[in-house]
């Protein structure tokens, strides 16, 4: 469904994104996951064409469905592609009502032309689709007066509502709380199974990839260093960046000691590097990891960017 292979992202003298690769199967959910400003998001908009103007995109492969994107992201978003955002509340409109809004998306984006009635039945189901129970009522709404739950499907309805088969779902539950955050993951899973969608879940949240995700890519400083089925990554991690994140899982820590952290900070977004980027913070470097690029490794589906990784060396 998706393919992507080296892709950078610079904007200005920034690296947001250095190299990330991505083969997304039809009917997945992908976990895109890594620390903030880590460029998952700029992942994701790069594959929307919502970049600023002054940012250069640059992949050896980018494509959907075997369509190319690159230089084409414009004519797929709305059509092939739909985004879920983090915060439902600014995506949605304040000021115009919720049938509004989807008679907005729904006659946009149908290929003939729909009487209102016809219009309003098929945004009614959507919303009954996504688990609203009065979709009615919703209709009838303004974002203000739906929990932030309702306002997140809606905006999932709104998404559905183009038509597109491939979702980008931008930490689609962080402003919700727990309970909800389960509803909306549930939501998303049963969509992909019932549509056919795909979905590519954009996270810093361990637990969401645990719950949702078939297959997870981890993300540091711009770079892609592992990657692979959800169980093998969050159970055998291969990359010390990886295996770093679990570690400092809060569920791990024994009760009355600190969480495990890591030392420094994140590499400034226009340095360079002769080795690993991760070398500065990582336990197991040695001179050549400082010296030398590292190879990919391979053990089963499971890939990582590290040369103390077990498995196969593999050339990408």
């Amino acid at each position: 469904m998706i393919n992507i292979r080296h892709l950078s992202v610079n904007i200005g003298q920034a690296q947001a994104v250095r190299d990330i690769s991505l083969a997304i199967d039809k009917g997945e959910i992908h976990g895109l996951i890594g620390e903030s400003g880590c460029g998952k998001s700029v992942t994701g908009a790069a594959m929307l064409g919502l970049l600023p103007a002054t940012a250069v995109v640059a992949a050896e492969v980018m494509t959907l469905g075997g369509e190319a994107m690159l230089g084409a992201e414009a004519a797929l978003r709305g059509k092939r592609i739909a985004m879920v955002s983090q915060d439902p509340a600014a995506a949605l409109n304040p000021v115009l009502s919720i049938a509004r809004q989807m008679d907005d998306v729904v006659r946009c984006h149908q290929t003939t032309a729909l009487r209102k009635a016809q219009r309003r039945t098929i945004a009614r189901d959507l919303l009954a689709d996504v688990g609203l129970p009065d979709p009615e009522a919703t209709l009838r709404s303004y974002p203000h007066q739906l929990s932030g739950g309702m306002q997140q499907r809606v905006v999932i309805a709104l998404a559905l509502a183009t038509g597109a088969d491939f979702l980008i779902a931008d930490e689609p539950t962080t402003a919700l709380d727990v309970s909800i955050e389960a509803q909306v993951l549930t939501l998303l899973q049963s969509l992909v199974q019932q549509r056919g969608l795909t979905i590519l879940m954009i996270t810093h949240d361990m637990s969401v990839i645990e719950r949702c995700c078939n297959n997870v890519s981890v993300v540091y400083a711009g770079v892609l260093v592992e990657t692979g089925p959800t169980p093998e990554v969050l159970t055998t991690p291969q990359h010390p960046y990886t295996k770093a994140l679990l570690g400092a899982l809060p569920g791990l820590a024994e009760k009355g000691t600190p969480l495990n952290t890591l030392p420094g900070s994140i590499p400034p977004s226009d340095s360079t590097f002769n080795g690993c980027i991760f070398a500065d913070r990582c336990a197991s470097v040695s001179d050549l990891c400082r010296s030398e690029l590292p190879p990919w490794k391979q053990i089963n589906a499971q890939r990582a960017l590290c040369q103390f990784a077990e498995g196969e060396l593999q050339n990408v």
